[in-house]
């Protein structure tokens, strides 16, 4: 598995990895018909701008890592009351 490969498929780097799964197996079922999987991508969208402004308060607020773990971004959604997107 290459460097890439690992850091897409890492949960604490890639917070939407459930959704990118979901897109991707949505497909594999689905031959590849893109129009049959459009709920899922958007998903994945929303789920990668949500997370992306997490990101850029927490670089202006000065909080390392920019990104927050797997355990933090669970306590988050559990404290909102799940996935906002």
């Amino acid at each position: 598995m290459d460097k890439t490969s690992r850091k897409i498929s890492n949960q604490d780097i890639n917070p939407c990895l459930e959704e990118s799964d979901a897109s991707h197996k949505c497909l594999d079922t689905c031959n590849y018909d893109r129009s049959k999987c459009s709920a899922y991508f958007q998903r994945y969208k929303n789920c990668r701008k949500y997370w992306h402004n997490i990101m850029v308060q927490r670089r202006r607020d000065g909080i390392k890592p920019e990104m927050p773990t797997a355990a933090e971004r669970l306590e988050m959604l559990s404290a909102i009351g799940g996935k906002p997107y």
